[in-house]
């Protein structure tokens, strides 16, 4: 009869033993002779090697906070597993004890999808500290917001001081400039004391092009597929189950040793994985036995192009179970009728319908041709439970990823922006805003980097200018390197004071508020019934709108006032409102909203407006 499971404990890397010794542990079957080093001054430590090419030692007298590298065959390289790197991507690793920090959260227990308003940021830019503990001060005030969960873009120790973080090359080391593990763990620590879930954006689809020496000890790579950022990961290929414990033991790590909520896997279209059981469902089983033996809810949320609904659906149906998955296309359509831009991905979205479409059906492109792509793309999701799909109107991708970094309130009027925000708020999902987005930050966020090898920066600003081309954005972009194209992107909180950004924020908080307050806004509980007037710009959004307590939301997605033609269901019983972003209270032009509904076939929308009603009962 077998024992009980033994914990689960990150077996790879610098563990400390319970009597002064560390064990060093590394796969590296590309080296033929591997010792590790312990820089303070010690000889080299040669390394037992197994048939699989793992080789491991224990090392008596080392302590945590010691630093150490491998040597391969006589060249140092930091450790693949390291928690920790003070001296950047190609400097020695640090051990690190994961049982030495204190946490106080015992009793959190996580959060599930339908309870989430992620809000997306990025520790340097988001505070003048640019530190996990830089954002700390903040987080009352997004809890009183209405915010519960942070999402951290990557914090994955990256070249340099200043980078988005996909182009991080030590998956287990938070950035060292960051505040390192321990500046993690108190901003984890802090946001559970606060009542706030932390997802952390996680990368397993290519490493970054500087400071990456996986490949110097065995095949982590592959030749046979491509990405647009860098070498692809084999985790199909010979040699690749330990590529995959990699990447299934980083997950694991995170939530385990950094108390993490849930993660965001960036573009796992680019996951290569061609096996009978892909990556994906075997990172979710082991994430999801970690929950179980934590007793913790812990979320995998997938970010992909493909519009593939299997990646939420359950595993019975042959789904790979994640717990959600970004949706892009409600952000194209709301972009596309509220800018009126047509360029790059855009072209496929126009009006009304499209958004309408996006809020009824989930994804726009579910099958039908895409006039971008030249191709059919997506397929039907309507089956699968609203709780499943994230979406915006702001993220870093959507913003950074312009020439000029501009966000919405660059782009369009106030009145449009405080529509957008009541189409992501107000919709069936579950929604995430993008720092600063709540009162209307103004400050662009660009695109940069700090690498030190001049030939990549120049590869970087050349890739920048190609990839704008398709938007017809011009040569004019700013410089990623240049640390003032960071300093441009932090925020600029003052500006939620002043007129206009205060009001804003009064919209978002009030939003929220009703989110919490509605049970119908809960994502995946109400049935969902949308109409649009095509090319009169007005959307109608019903949640379970024939029962006692239902709501119907009306949009005009136009610069112009314009009349609904309301379809029949709304046409029913009496509607009274409940918020209008028109209102004075967020400095809004329009009269008060009256009651709508009640036989009535039609009512008069503001230009760029939306009104929430509640069914009257009785």
């Amino acid at each position: 009869m077998s024992g009980p499971t033994a914990p689960w404990a990150l077996g790879r890397g610098a563990a400390v033993r319970a009597d002064g010794s560390v064990r060093f542990e590394v796969w590296a079957p590309a080296a033929r002779a591997v010792r590790v080093r312990i820089v303070a001054g010690r000889a080299p430590v040669p390394m037992a090697r197994d048939a699989d090419g793992v080789c491991a030692v224990e090392v008596a007298g080392v302590a945590p906070g010691a630093d150490y590298v491998y040597e391969l065959d006589g060249a140092a390289r930091p450790d693949p597993v390291s928690r920790h790197q003070p001296a950047g991507v190609h400097g020695a690793s640090r051990v690190v004890d994961p049982a030495a920090f204190h946490w106080s959260d015992g009793g959190w227990r996580g959060r599930a999808m339908a309870e989430l308003v992620l809000y997306e940021l990025h520790v340097g830019t988001f505070s003048d500290a640019g530190t996990f503990d830089g954002v700390i001060p903040h987080l009352g005030a997004l809890r009183d917001l209405g915010v519960t969960a942070l999402e951290l873009m990557p914090v994955a120790e990256f070249p340099g001081a200043r980078n988005w973080g996909y182009d991080g090359v030590h998956p287990y080391a938070p950035h060292g400039a960051y505040g390192g593990p321990d500046g993690l763990k108190r901003l984890i620590d802090a946001a559970h004391g606060a009542g706030l879930a932390v997802v952390l954006d996680v990368v397993y689809n290519h490493l970054g092009p500087e400071g990456s020496y996986l490949g110097d000890f065995g095949p982590y790579f592959t030749d046979r597929y491509h990405t647009p950022w860098g070498r692809a990961v084999n985790y199909d290929g010979p040699d690749s189950d330990e590529v995959r414990r990699y990447v299934v033991d980083n997950a694991c790590y995170w939530v385990t040793e950094l108390h993490v909520d849930g993660l965001r896997l960036d573009a796992v279209h680019a996951i290569y994985d061609f096996g009978a059981r892909h990556l994906l469902e075997e990172l979710r089983d082991a994430v999801g036995a970690r929950a179980r033996e934590l007793e913790r809810r812990i979320l995998v949320i997938a970010e992909s192009d493909l519009n593939d609904p299997r990646l939420v659906r359950p595993r019975a149906r042959g789904g790979y179970g994640l717990d959600g998955q970004w949706s892009d296309d409600l952000h194209h359509a709301v972009h596309a009728a509220l800018t009126g831009e047509r360029q790059g991905y855009y072209a496929d979205f126009s009006g009304a319908a499209a958004v309408a479409k996006a809020l009824r059906d989930r994804f726009v492109y579910d099958g039908r041709h895409s006039r971008f792509r030249r191709r059919r793309h997506g397929a039907p999701a309507v089956d699968v439970p609203a709780d499943r799909f994230v979406v915006f109107v702001q993220n870093h991708d959507q913003v950074g990823n312009r020439a000029g970094g501009e966000r919405l309130a660059a782009l369009v009027p106030f009145a449009a922006r405080k529509l957008a925000a009541a189409l992501v708020l107000l919709s069936p999902y579950v929604p995430l805003l993008f720092m600063g987005e709540e009162y209307g930050e103004t400050n662009p966020f660009l695109y940069f980097v700090s690498h030190g090898d001049p030939a990549l920066v120049r590869a970087v600003r050349d890739g920048r200018r190609r990839e704008f081309e398709a938007f017809g954005w011009g040569a004019d972009v700013p410089d990623p390197q240049a640390e003032a194209t960071f300093a441009r992107s932090r925020l600029d909180r003052a500006r939620a004071e002043r007129p206009g950004h205060a009001a804003l924020r009064a919209l978002y908080g009030d939003l929220l508020r009703i989110r919490r307050e509605e049970p119908r806004l809960v994502p995946g509980t109400a049935r969902v019934e949308v109409g649009d007037g095509g090319g009169e710009g007005w959307i109608a959004l019903g949640l379970d709108h024939d029962e006692p307590g239902g709501l119907l939301a009306l949009f005009n997605v136009r610069g112009a006032e314009t009349t609904a033609a309301l379809p029949a269901w709304a046409r029913q019983g009496v509607w009274r409102p409940r918020l209008a972003t028109e209102d004075a209270r967020y400095d809004g032009g329009g009269a008060a909203p009256g009651d709508v509904g009640d036989g009535a076939a039609a009512c008069v929308l503001p230009a760029w407006s939306a009104t929430l009603y509640r069914r009257g009962e009785g």
